[in-house]
């Protein structure tokens, strides 16, 4: 059943090992720099169960209620119903999070997909992703993902360094499979569990068969330590840094020493072949979300841009207009490529319908290279004083605060603490550490740029535009045949 707010931070106090600043956390629901994010978590759960927001949230799935967000799509109106209900979550709380679920579980669809491989190993393998992909949706579990491993000297192989540098099967037992290692994840700390998967390699030497392993990992589970990177929630003035004290999704080193993994929650080991299935087709899915939040990532620096623009006059500019105009076709042209890989979108192996492939991945690379120029452009047009502006303390205290209101109040609609908030948002949004952070997590939290250009180069169907050129320029019907090297 849909879980409510109160019985998902319930669920966190199950004595898992969190560190933050050096401090072992007591209770991750109240500290300062993990209950911001919780308690909007706790909000989306709580929204499922208002009437304003149930039926734009839920469906009904074997006589109960679950999330749409976590239905497995079968048809064009579950990815509607998905884009829907991200916009009715991001609309109430006023900003934009990623790591909430919706854009990980895809990940578990798409090895859903691959059953086949998982089958090859054991049979019990691919029962297990049936039933996992089961449990999430009927007790609206917090999926997370588990993906990126400290690596070490990469130029090594991990059994030349410390074999941890990756996460590895270190023995079997009648329980299940031992790991050690660690990942970096992002809302690990308060997140139900994890999909644990190999990270980027090759996968072809067979002495990388101990580290070729797929599992679920439950957050809390004896041996598992979250060693979180320091927030940004807490640290300054919310009126100064709005984004940054509601908002920010807190990442973790999270150590694996010695965690037992049921053989339930095993959905391969030492298999090469299932681990380059996951590699290849483990965003088909999950991109999209991953890219919705992108378009909304947009509109906020439109709206903190045009509001810059309008509340001094400027949008009557022809130059301004067209700085504008460069942001409204990034926003379009996300928004382009998320339509059109829904209204063409293919049948999976498994029988999902997936986003048509291509198009969602050519958007991700749209998206997430274009997004330090757009924020620049944003910069441009909010202009210099979202740098320079004083703090909201001293907009309150008397001496300067009469002068800080002469000259931040412009007319009648325009008084100071208006200005004053705009100019906050459009720098936390654009220019503070936060945005900072934000913007590199962008550009790596579904893998480097060359994984996404590689996602399109694998997902192309390149046989029509060889075709076309063939026939154009004649070419024998010999070159029809001949190319793995043009292939």
């Amino acid at each position: 059943m849909i879980r409510t707010g109160e019985e998902y931070r319930a669920g966190l106090r199950d004595g898992r090992e969190v560190w933050i600043d050096g401090e072992r956390v007591k209770d991750i629901t109240v500290h300062r720099a993990l209950k911001p994010i919780i308690d909007i978590r706790a909000r989306i759960y709580d929204m499922q169960h208002e009437a304003k927001f149930q039926d734009g949230l839920t469906y009904i799935d074997t006589n109960q209620r679950s999330s749409s967000l976590y239905r497995p799509p079968r048809e064009t109106k579950d990815w509607t119903d998905k884009t829907t209900a991200v916009d009715l979550v991001l609309n109430e709380i006023g900003g934009v999070v990623t790591r909430v679920g919706d854009e990980t579980v895809g990940e578990m669809w798409s090895l859903y997909d691959g059953r086949d491989v998982l089958a090859e190993i054991d049979p019990r393998f691919a029962d297990n992703i049936d039933r996992h992909i089961r449990a999430v949706v009927e007790n609206d579990i917090f999926h997370v993902s588990a993906n990126t491993d400290p690596k070490g000297d990469r130029s090594r192989p991990p059994q030349d360094q410390d074999p941890d540098m990756m996460v590895r099967v270190t023995r079997e037992t009648d329980a299940g499979i031992i790991v050690r290692g660690a990942k970096y994840e992002t809302a690990s700390a308060y997140a139900d569990q994890a999909f644990l998967k190999p990270t980027v390699g090759a996968w072809s030497n067979e002495k990388l068969s101990d580290y070729a392993v797929g599992c679920i990992v439950k957050m809390g589970a004896p041996g598992v330590k979250h060693i979180c990177r320091a927030g940004f929630a807490g640290r300054t003035d919310p009126a100064d840094y709005p984004l940054a004290n509601r908002f920010d999704e807190v990442e973790a080193l999270v150590v694996f020493d010695d965690v037992l993994i049921p053989w339930e929650d095993v959905f391969f080991y030492r298999h090469t072949r299932a681990a380059q299935h996951v590699r290849a087709t483990l965003h088909r899915y999950s991109a999209f979300p991953y890219v919705l939040r992108l378009l909304y990532t947009a509109d906020m620096m439109i709206g903190a841009a045009m509001w810059n623009a309008k509340q001094t006059g400027l949008d009557k500019l022809q130059s301004v207009r067209e700085k504008l105009a460069d942001l409204v076709c990034y926003r379009e042209g996300i928004n382009a490529h998320l339509t059109a890989s829904i209204a063409a979108a293919q049948r999976s192996p498994g029988g999902l319908l997936m986003p048509h492939q291509s198009m969602l991945y050519a958007g991700r690379v749209f998206a997430c290279s274009n997004l330090p120029t757009m924020m620049h452009i944003a910069r441009e047009l909010c202009g210099g004083q979202i740098c320079i502006t004083p703090n909201a303390e001293a907009f309150a205290t008397s001496g300067p605060d009469a002068w800080l209101n002469k000259f931040y109040s412009l007319n009648d609609n325009w008084q100071a603490e208006d200005r004053r908030k705009l100019l906050a948002f459009a720098r936390d949004l654009l220019n503070s550490d936060y945005a900072g952070h934000r913007l590199t997590f962008v550009q790596f939290a579904q893998a480097p740029h060359f994984n996404h250009l590689a996602a399109v180069y694998n997902s192309f169907d390149f046989s029509g535009p060889l075709d076309f050129v063939r026939k154009s320029a004649q070419l024998s019907d010999r070159v029809a045949g001949q190319p793995e090297a043009l292939q």
